[in-house]
């Protein structure tokens, strides 16, 4: 008898991601067979190469354990090294204890190296955003300490309902609604396997596995927005919309991001046309090109001016926009991290003031 369907189902999730991280890095795969106790020979001789090694981001919560387990059951049959991180937030009594608890449960499922990482959460962007942003922080450096080929991440398909509605109340256009990608970060070291995968299923091959997993306070807090989006809001969707919100949404996310990274390279190929010999960009030919097309082009160049992406807005770029199709004549335009746009003799001007 094969394994419960649940516990199926995560595991070829991994398995696949697993194979796309091998093909992606050019390294050699294993058919399975145990993880050998030297490093795999070099394709046609040479200095042999290390086993890859692949992490996975565990709170100890039902979604990352049931990762953390796909992870160590799948690895050794590709000969790739599977270990851990947990990053302590240290925003509730006691989360040192739960970190440790976390790394002995991840080394009990035979992942090494494992590590727990504690890192000061600031203020800037709100709570949520402040956490996030120092959790990845501790696992790029965790990554790059330890040389992963990629880092697992357990985002399921409730998270991604959850992102495209959070993006939808921003109204920050298309690629906010595009959710979470599959593959992100610097050379693609981030992976979310769950992604097609829902919140119960994980859960299920927890408890099937009899995983011992802790559910975050915070996940349940009203005062955080996305507690109170997947508490109250979502099941209010659910009740007025029927079932199957949450996999629209997902799939809405899918076709967003392959609209939006349709018209990013669109905005990438028409740059170069819309600059004259210095440079600048000229207003006329920004202005003939579609807003959805121009709109990446001047959020582009307000970024490359020192502009923090995350602090730049739609209703920045919709001022800045307005230079080139409102034109009256109209002041400079002040953006975040001290950038100014103007119009100066048909081109537009973006630097830091």
């Amino acid at each position: 008898m094969g394994p419960h369907p649940a516990v199926a189902a995560i595991r070829l999730a991994v398995r696949r991601v697993l194979h796309d991280i091998l093909n992606d890095h050019g390294l050699p795969q294993q058919a399975e067979v145990a993880l050998p106790p030297g490093p795999p020979p070099r394709p046609g001789g040479g200095t042999p190469l290390s086993p890859p090694l692949v992490l996975v981001a565990c709170s100890g919560g039902a979604d990352s354990m049931a990762l953390a387990s796909a992870l160590a059951f799948e690895a050794p049959k590709l000969g790739v090294r599977a270990g851990g991180v947990t990053v302590d937030h240290g925003l509730q009594p006691g989360s040192d204890l739960r970190a440790a608890e976390v790394c002995l449960r991840l080394r009990e499922l035979g992942l090494d190296p494992v590590e727990s990482t504690a890192v000061t959460v600031g203020r800037e962007g709100g709570p949520e955003a402040a956490a996030r942003d120092a959790r990845y922080a501790a696992l790029d450096t965790a990554a790059e300490r330890h040389g992963a080929a990629a880092v697992l991440l357990g985002h399921t398909r409730d998270d991604q309902a959850e992102t495209v509605l959070l993006g939808l109340a921003r109204g920050s256009g298309i690629r906010s609604l595009s959710g979470m990608a599959a593959v992100s970060g610097a050379g693609g070291r981030y992976r979310r396997p769950f992604l097609e995968l829902d919140r119960q299923t994980a859960r299920k091959a927890c408890m099937v596995q009899s995983l011992p997993v802790w559910d975050d306070p915070h996940n349940a807090d009203p005062a955080y927005t996305r507690s109170r989006l997947r508490h109250e809001g979502l099941p209010a969707l659910e009740k007025a919309l029927g079932k199957g919100v949450v996999e629209a949404l997902a799939r809405t996310a899918q076709l967003s991001r392959d609209d939006a990274d349709a018209l990013d390279a669109w905005a990438g190929q028409a740059e170069a046309t819309v600059r004259d010999a210095a440079g600048l960009l000229e207003c006329a030919k920004l202005y003939a090109l579609p807003p959805a097309v121009r709109r990446r082009i001047l959020r582009r160049a307000a970024i490359e001016a020192g502009a923090p992406a995350g602090s730049l807005f739609a209703r920045h770029i919709e001022e800045v926009d307005r230079l080139i199709t409102g034109w009256r004549g109209q002041g400079a335009i002040n953006l975040p991290g001290k950038v100014v746009a103007q119009r100066q003799g048909g081109r537009l001007v973006i630097r830091q003031g």
